[in-house]
């Protein structure tokens, strides 16, 4: 079968430009290994952890504000098992739906492991039984796995990767989290809400590292404050044993001390590195790189093979959903004869822990090293009438603007649904907004967004009116 473009994988960036090369007219396939299309994402990522993010939240509202707000219950408890069962009922839906959209955009879908013969010559191998088809293109859609530590085995029993971690069916009474980062904390917090006692051990003087400094002091206060999650910050993680239901793990301290964690399960999240085991690169003549197994492109995501091209957590770059889905739609433009446009400096970056984080453009520490001069104005949200009401008054939002320009250079924020909120800093960095334009706008009220206006009034010329 001759195909204009053939995608390997299903995940965001591979199902999201397998159906815009299909509306461009490219005759298109996609192979995904799994019997569910989705990638990480759809499946064992994305949207698995925010349901049960959500779930979770839900049950500690009732254990510990219902009754502020005046709502009295009683029994309240836990089932594990409804609760995983819900997870997976969201996962399939989502999954069924790429299916349906798959179908109405007349895609061809394919079963197996892809690899490559020749750069236009794809094999299919399902069950010891294979296929072959072509395509003028290829793009290489692959994604990425949890990174193992090669002195900490994984069991998928006691020590867990995330994976595991979506299926656990009982509250446990202690977890330790290796890794502060954001897939560490969203899963740590999930069974803090229910009543485990989570330990987070980070090698970095802080959590969630790569993102605004005051993001990550003020997100640990508040897990520590509302959650009771403790967190161990440079500590070297040595290796870990299990004994019954039971895991230990050593590590060594700042000081350089022997220490060791006791817990019934430990989530090792220290990263994703990127899969392309089975794909025959090798065939072609594409090396990945030594550090991350990345695939290394051009400005195009074009690989050194002319016409193969790569996208998503498999190259360079943030492993986020939406940076897939964006590249996917520009290599699917680019073959069309289009010429799409990505601002990576634009691609937010969210923590779906409670309260969010988000952040967007260059951070403070960022601009200090580039001897960039700026200006920096923040709000918090003790002080916004929404958050009052609605008992949710941790965090802040910060913005950061050219000194002389005014141009905003960066957005971070921390509270109450910043993953939302991030969009419309966003859209105005896209269309290179003032903190003034911000300031101009008029934002509803009572609303979490006007923190937003508050905070550029305050990076322009500090006149933020409610602090």
């Amino acid at each position: 079968m001759q195909y204009d473009v053939v995608v390997i994988g299903s995940g965001p960036g591979g199902y999201v430009g397998a159906i815009r090369c299909a509306q461009l007219g490219l005759k298109t396939a996609v192979i995904e290994k799994y019997k569910t299309f989705g990638g990480t994402c759809l499946n064992v990522g994305c949207i698995p952890s925010k349901a049960l993010l959500d779930s979770s939240e839900h049950f500690h509202n009732a254990a510990h504000t219902f009754k502020t707000h005046g709502i009295n219950l009683k029994d309240l408890a836990v089932d594990m098992p409804q609760m995983i069962a819900r997870k997976d009922d969201v996962v399939a839906q989502n999954t069924a739906g790429i299916q349906y959209l798959f179908k109405k955009n007349k895609i061809d879908s394919f079963e197996g492991v892809g690899s490559f013969v020749d750069k236009n010559t794809i094999k299919i191998t399902k069950d010891g039984k294979s296929e072959t088809i072509t395509a003028k293109h290829v793009v290489i859609a692959s994604g990425s796995k949890p990174t193992a530590l090669p002195f900490l085995p994984i069991d998928k029993k006691r020590i867990i990767t995330s994976t595991e971690a979506l299926n656990i069916t009982e509250v446990p009474k202690q977890m330790i989290v290796i890794g502060g980062g954001v897939i560490g904390l969203e899963l740590g917090s999930v069974y803090a809400r229910l009543g485990t006692k989570v330990s987070v051990i980070e090698f970095m003087p802080s959590i969630i590292g790569t993102m605004d400094a005051g993001l990550g002091k003020e997100l640990q206060r508040v897990l520590k404050k509302s959650l009771g999650m403790e967190f161990f910050m440079g500590h070297k993680v040595t290796g870990a044993t299990t004994k019954g239901k039971k895991v230990t793990v050593t590590a060594t301290n700042a000081k350089g001390e022997e220490v060791s964690f006791d817990a019934d399960y430990c989530i090792v999240a220290v990263g994703r590195t990127a899969y392309t085991e089975g794909l025959g690169l090798e065939n072609i003549g594409i090396k990945t790189e030594e550090r991350g197994n990345k695939i290394p492109v051009n400005e195009h995501l074009e690989t050194a093979v002319p016409g193969v091209y790569a996208i998503g957590d498999v190259i360079k770059g943030a492993m986020l959903a939406h940076k897939a889905e964006d590249e996917g739609i520009y290599v699917a433009e680019r073959i069309a004869g289009q010429k799409p446009h990505i601002n990576y400096n634009l691609i937010p970056g969210v923590v779906y822990t409670w309260p969010e984080v988000a952040s967007v453009g260059y951070t403070e520490e960022q601009l200090k090293a580039q001897g960039v001069q700026y200006k920096a104005g923040s709000f918090p949200f003790k002080a916004s009438g929404r958050a009052k009401a609605s008992m949710d008054t941790d965090g802040f939002v910060k913005v950061l603007a050219d000194a002389k320009t005014d141009e905003i250079l960066g957005v971070h924020m921390i509270g109450p649904r910043a993953a939302d909120m991030i969009a419309e800093a966003v859209v105005a960095m896209e269309f290179r907004a003032s903190a003034e334009d911000i300031a101009r706008i008029c934002h509803a009220h009572p609303t979490y967004t006007e923190a937003l206006k508050e905070a550029a009034m305050a990076a322009t010329e500090n006149r933020a009116i409610h602090i």
